[in-house]
């Protein structure tokens, strides 16, 4: 996967532009506006770049890219107990968080001048797979979008209409294991298309992309004060990678003094990523002698990691699972859950939020069908038109919650990722 970070890359100084476009706000911060200096351009030509992508998307009928609001969640805060903020995507590029991911991509194959007639690809259904189309739409390119043969009807729809080449991919006698859609679309990559996707191991710019939402929390955390928690929804991950990879620039640059403890949100029917979690927790709890705690509570064994003393067991217990990844990772079978969003088979980004997770001193929570049904209506209730993956963090508050986890004096904040959108 390839990465790339602005604090290893000498950037010494939070942005300070005031644009409503975050592309524009951050672009300090992201590698495609180094690498267009690097090429010999200057800032006003990238201006230039990222306000022509942003017309395209406004002259075809959508919003632009603009900073996202957090906004206070009176419902949730009086559900849970705690007070609760949420960041809303809904009324974003494509009604969700996805098109950030892409836009970082696109931008790198602007600056680089790739060919138009270069095919993108990517595997999804759903959200990602709107954004991808509506994106490259937007300049002028093409993408092949693989599907499930089970896809959503009005989804292919609307696929369609935004000019996307929809490949349906049944499942062969002769595939592996896992998704068809990954190994029709991994086909297509090593026949020459460019991965336009939202799993950070298959293009990690995408990664970069998703940093805007952290960049913009940082910016809205410095006004109203760091959150205890954050929960984020997690499929494959890429989305709460790029959150935390922000949030990471906001605390290294000063902005902040420190990060709240990461939550990943998974449905209790597909929830690979708290096995990683906790395949790692114990290891190092083994390094530490700490045996007796195997079969403790999650906010137990994450208290008894987060201290200064057991960093270096997390560090050592990630640096096995990094070469152990079928043992940490496993693939989930027969994923459900009302969130259809974040029913990934794997958590492809999971090392980056295990790790982050442990050193945070947050753990994945699960979330049940009835916790997301009802964190649903209570988002709804803010006026955020999220659908039931789109309120899987505030699920999490929830659940969390209901747990017996933390306690009233403490400040939340979710993730609130994807429209509601009508059949």
């Amino acid at each position: 996967m390839l990465t790339w970070d602005p604090l290893l890359a000498g950037v010494r100084d939070w942005p300070d532009d005031t644009s409503t476009n975050p592309f524009l706000r951050y672009r300090t911060l992201h590698h495609s506006y180094h690498l267009h200096l690097g090429l010999g351009g200057t800032d006003a030509e990238y201006v230039r770049l990222v306000e022509r992508i942003d017309a395209a998307l406004i002259k075809y009928g959508g919003p632009g890219f603009r900073v996202a609001p957090l906004l206070p969640l009176d419902a949730l805060s009086a559900a849970s107990g705690v007070d609760a903020w949420g960041r809303n995507d809904t009324t974003g590029v494509a009604g969700s968080h996805k098109a950030r991911h892409l836009m970082a991509i696109l931008l790198h194959l602007e600056v680089r001048r790739v060919p138009l007639r270069t095919p993108l690809a990517i595997a999804s259904c759903g959200n990602a797979a709107i954004a991808a189309a509506t994106l490259a739409r937007a300049a002028g390119r093409t993408v092949q979008v693989f599907v499930p043969t089970w896809a959503n009807p009005p989804v292919l729809v609307e696929l369609r209409a935004l000019g996307a080449r929809i490949v349906e991919c049944p499942r062969q006698d002769s595939d592996p294991p896992g998704d068809p859609c990954l190994h029709r679309f991994h086909e297509a990559v090593a026949k020459g298309a460019l991965p336009f996707c939202v799993q950070g191991p298959e293009n990690g710019f995408t990664i970069d992309g998703g940093a805007t939402s952290g960049q913009e929390l940082v910016d809205a955390f410095a006004m109203l004060g760091v959150p205890d928690r954050l929960f984020v929804q997690v499929g494959g991950g890429a989305w709460a990678s790029g959150v935390w990879r922000g949030l990471r620039d906001g605390r290294g640059l000063g902005v902040i003094d420190r990060l709240p403890a990461l939550h990943c949100v998974q449905a209790t029917g597909c929830a690979p990523l708290v096995e990683a979690w906790r395949t790692v927790a114990d290891r190092a709890l083994r390094a530490l002698g700490h045996e007796e705690l195997f079969d403790a509570g999650f906010d137990i064994v994450a208290a008894a990691l987060v201290a200064n003393e057991a960093r270096s067991a997390v560090e050592s217990a990630m640096q096995w699972a990094l070469t152990h990844r079928p043992a940490v990772m496993p693939v989930w079978n027969d994923p459900h859950s009302l969130a259809t969003g974040i029913l990934d088979d794997e958590a492809y980004d999971w090392a980056l939020l295990v790790r982050s997770m442990l050193v945070s001193g947050g753990w994945p929570v699960t979330v049940s069908d009835e916790q997301i049904a009802s964190a649903t209506t209570l988002v709804n209730a803010a006026s955020v038109d999220a659908d039931e993956t789109g309120s899987a963090a505030a699920a999490g508050l929830v659940a969390f919650r209901e747990a017996g986890w933390g306690g009233p004096e403490e400040r939340a904040a979710v993730t609130l990722t994807g429209i509601r959108r009508r059949r």
